[in-house]
């Protein structure tokens, strides 16, 4: 998710295990370690582009690494706040600051190494990485608890806020599980066969939602709300396997090739070779020139062909959220 909401689910936590003892200071330290896994991203700007994309959301949001990490930083905690609270306490608070970040995570398309070194990563792609919907309640609690000197009001007003954000997140859950069954229902009426299907919503709401299938030779993208009346269409892009062959053993393609865990197609542009990770979707879909929310373009260099991220320009982010905000009324 967002910093924001990270940082205002650390505070959270770190009220809920350690708000009488602490008062407002939890929300510094709920703060800090509610931003501690993200600073892989700041790892990845000395790296390699696609290696810094690599890493995210890898050591840094492993349960390996919090266990470790808890009893450390909780020792510094305690020696910091040595008259208020002890190791075990501060420990506790550590841990689950840090392991409510990851589970947090595992909510979006991204997902997380949460089992590293483990490759996999879980991600069960029911909400998007910023949603207001989620955030708001917490902050609103947060605000309430920070003008709060009473214990148990604290203590009342956090799990409230606490408690609807999770509802909120839960429903992401069953949302998602009806969206699926809608586009599998598309699918088998219009006698589509296919492999795979994943299913995701669009930014910042819940009603909106995006479906990747795919068949033997191509990939389908589709879409749904849940104030659609008419049936649900889908707009096919070909595998391109034959410009696959061209990138064959390029590092970059095949780091990015994982990093898309396979869902991805080669394009070609005036000669110019460009990697589409298809999971995130378009940020505008014209049939002639599609172009991908997250695109890489291969430019050769003295050595070797290198892949580097096409720019995207804020008039295309608004452009699109202004397609979802009509979409998502219905068709």
């Amino acid at each position: 998710m967002d910093s924001l909401t990270q940082i205002v689910l650390g505070i959270a936590v770190a009220e809920v295990c350690v708000g009488k003892k602490l008062k407002n200071r939890t929300f510094l330290y709920g703060a800090i370690l509610g931003t501690i896994p993200d600073l892989d991203v700041v790892i990845g700007l000395f790296l390699n582009p696609i290696d810094g994309i690599m890493i995210h959301r890898g050591i840094s949001h492993s349960l390996i690494l919090f266990l470790f990490l808890s009893p450390f930083l909780g020792w510094i905690i305690s020696k910091i706040e040595k008259n208020k609270i002890n190791f075990l306490g501060a420990t506790s608070m550590v841990f689950w600051c840090l392991f409510t970040h990851v589970l947090l995570d595992m909510f979006t398309s991204w997902g997380t190494q949460i089992l590293w070194p483990l490759n996999h990563r879980f991600a069960l792609k029911t909400i998007f990485v910023i949603d207001p919907l989620y955030t708001i309640p917490l902050l609103l609690s947060l605000i309430i608890v920070w003008k709060t000197n009473k214990v148990l009001l604290r203590k009342k007003y956090i799990r409230r806020g606490l408690y609807i954000s999770s509802a909120y997140l839960f429903l992401s859950c069953f949302i998602k599980l009806y969206a699926l069954n809608q586009f599998e229902k598309a699918l088998t009426k219009q006698e589509i066969q296919y492999s795979e299907i994943i299913v995701k919503p669009t930014a910042f709401n819940l009603i909106l939602w995006n479906a990747n299938i795919a068949t033997s030779d191509k990939y389908l993208l589709g879409d749904y709300s849940l104030f659609d009346s008419q049936p649900i269409s889908f707009t096919s892009y070909a595998k391109n396997t034959d410009l696959d062959r061209q990138l064959i053993g390029n590092s970059d393609f095949e780091k990015l090739k994982k990093v898309s865990e396979g869902w991805y197609i080669v394009s070609k542009q005036n000669e110019t070779l460009y990697f589409n990770d298809l999971r995130f979707g378009l940020l505008n879909d014209n049939p002639k020139q599609p172009q991908f929310a997250f695109s890489y373009k291969f430019i050769q260099t003295d050595s070797e062909l290198k892949a580097v991220e096409v720019t995207k320009e804020k008039r295309d982010g608004k452009r699109l959220l202004q397609k979802i905000f009509k979409r998502l009324k219905g068709n």
